[in-house]
């Protein structure tokens, strides 16, 4: 697997660095902001797209199913401790920004929305070889 194919996850990954590291006064203050949650959305819809764009590279590997569903579920959690610790970062190193463990609540729920969404993709791809597993001879 190429270092280039994980290159959209890692220029998103740094988007949502910045996004979420962004000091309070510095966000937008716009009325399309002001619909209840909205920021409960983009939580959820950033941690989707992480954790799709960092498993989507494995769907063309030529392993077994085990090993890249195995590789699914490290990354959904790895993205999940991402969004706990960036929501320590916040309070302590952010200005303007605060813990919110509503906002963890949302990036697990993308990070899992992202991981079967990819899944069912996956499971898509590889069609009529769906018994493809790691104990088959």
């Amino acid at each position: 697997m190429k270092v280039t194919s994980f290159i959209p996850a890692i220029l998103w990954f740094i988007v949502s660095v910045v996004l979420l590291t962004l000091p309070g006064k510095d966000l937008p203050h716009e009325d399309l902001f002001d619909i209840p949650y909205f920021d409960k959305y983009i939580h959820f819809t950033m941690f989707l797209m992480l954790t799709a764009l960092f498993c989507y590279p494995f769907i063309n590997l030529t392993t077994d199913n085990f090993t890249i569903k195995s590789w699914f579920v490290r990354i959904t959690i790895l993205v999940i401790v991402y969004g706990i610790l960036m929501e320590f970062v916040q309070k302590f190193m952010s200005v303007g920004r605060s813990f919110d463990l509503v906002d963890i609540v949302f990036d697990a729920l993308g990070s899992v929305a992202g991981w079967a969404i990819i899944s069912w993709i996956y499971v898509k791809k590889i069609g009529p070889n769906r018994n493809r597993g790691r104990n088959q001879n």
